[in-house]
């Protein structure tokens, strides 16, 4: 197997006992070897119904952030999934915000 000049530098430096394990390297491992995996798997479809009030201002957030409404409902719904969704109170949503637009 041919390497570049950087790969070759990095296996010098390896060998060489540059590198150190850190010290939680087998959770790391685990954690890293799962995300591997998930970005590899499968995008599923589904289908969903929402009033339309909703779709027009998920629209417009979706714009407003330069994405496909599509990326922005994937993101969200990741978000949710993993515990990264913030709730705000009730008047912090994109179609209160849109609305003195």
């Amino acid at each position: 197997m041919k390497l570049t000049q950087e790969e070759k530098d990095i296996l010098d430096s390896v060998e060489r006992g540059e590198w150190r394990r850190i010290p939680n390297f087998e959770q790391q491992a685990v954690r890293y070897r799962e995300a591997a995996k998930t970005m590899l798997e499968k995008d599923k479809r589904v289908h969903i119904q929402m009033t339309e009030h909703d779709f027009f201002y998920l629209e417009k957030a979706a714009a407003h952030e330069g994405l496909p409404y599509q990326a922005l409902i994937t993101n969200i719904l990741h978000k949710y999934v993993n515990g990264l969704l913030v709730e705000k109170p009730v008047g912090y949503g994109v179609a209160n915000s849109c609305a003195t637009e």
